[in-house]
This record gives C-alpha cells, sequence and structure tokens, in this order.
C-alpha cells in the first residue's frame, strides 16, 4: 500500500478544494506548529501533521446579504464537525490505514470546542497538540483563514514537512530506562 503524505493528501480535489476555502497557508502553518511540538513531546509526528493540515476542511462559508459574516459564522460554526468526516473520507480514499484515519479524525473534530456547550474537552495529547498548534497561528477576526499562498509553495512546504516527519519517525528509538 502506497504511503499517505501530506503532498499526496494536498493534490486530492477535495482536499485543495476545502483547504483553499478554509486557508491553505494556514493549514501548512499548523501542520508545521504540529511538527515542532510532536518532536518536542515524542508523539507521532505523520498523525499529528496530517491531522494539523486537514484540522480546518470542514469550514464553509457564512454570508449575509453578500458579505462574510465571521460573528454570524462563530455563533453557529459546526466546521469541526464536518471536517472530521471529510477528513476520514478523504483520508480512507487516499488509502490511510483506517485506525490512523479515525484518531486523525477525531483530532479534527476535537481541535476546538467552538461549537459544543461551555465546558471542558478531555483531549489526547494529539488532539491537544492540533488545538494548540491552531491556537498558535490564529488571528483576530480569523483573518488567518485569509492568507493567500501560491499552490506550487504549498507542495513544496509540504513536501519539506514529508521529508522530515519521515526522517523523523525512522530515527532509532531509545528505550527509556523506567
Amino acid at each position: 500500500m502506497m504511503s499517505v503524505t501530506l503532498v499526496t493528501i494536498i493534490e486530492h480535489p477535495i482536499a485543495q478544494k476545502y483547504l483553499e476555502r478554509s486557508g491553505l497557508n494556514h493549514a501548512i502553518s499548523v501542520a508545521e506548529q504540529a511538527l515542532r511540538l510532536a518532536t518536542q513531546r515524542g508523539l507521532d509526528a505523520d498523525t499529528a501533521t496530517k491531522a494539523a493540515l486537514l484540522h480546518d476542511i470542514g469550514h464553509y462559508e457564512w454570508y449575509t446579504d453578500g458579505t462574510w459574516n465571521y460573528d454570524l459564522y462563530r455563533q453557529n460554526d459546526i466546521h469541526a464537525i464536518k471536517g472530521a468526516e471529510r477528513a476520514h473520507k478523504l483520508l480512507i480514499r487516499l488509502g490511510e490505514e483506517p485506525e490512523r484515519a479515525k484518531e486523525i479524525a477525531l483530532a479534527v473534530l476535537l481541535h476546538t470546542d467552538s461549537y459544543l456547550p461551555p465546558g471542558t474537552i478531555n483531549r489526547t495529547p494529539l488532539q491537544q497538540l492540533v488545538h494548540e498548534a491552531d491556537t498558535l497561528e490564529e488571528q483576530p477576526g480569523g483573518l488567518h483563514h485569509y492568507e493567500k499562498i501560491p499552490f506550487e509553495e504549498a507542495v513544496s512546504r509540504l513536501h519539506a514537512l514529508d521529508s522530515v516527519v519521515h526522517r523523523f519517525n525512522n530515527l532509532p528509538r531509545i528505550a527509556s530506562e523506567n
């Protein structure tokens, strides 16, 4: 089975459509933050970067009288729910292992609590990492979703991330002395 990479994901038309809509530059920046956090925390860099790249794939447009209404969108937002389903379906189509696709989809689902009643989510370390990586890249008024990036630059940055993830995942592991 072919390995699913970040470049494989972005080359799929569904990923292009929805990541372009939600901010491709933001998605890649969050994936870069996720790689940094995963390496610091000893978490799986492959799963972390995929979840981070796809975290906003569920965004949709909310217009009032032809104008984007960010406040109304935030009040009615369920992008994480839509995103978890889209991410899972896309990853399965691309040949991701079903268990990993589910883990990534759950990280997408729980990267925000904007759609839930007030309270706390008990996140796994991966889910917390994606939440933090996203928070690090946020800008007031959702401006991070509107920074444009040429597609060729996006592919180049994702290729670089894939290379680091591949090298990191193939490092020999030192057994802890517990």
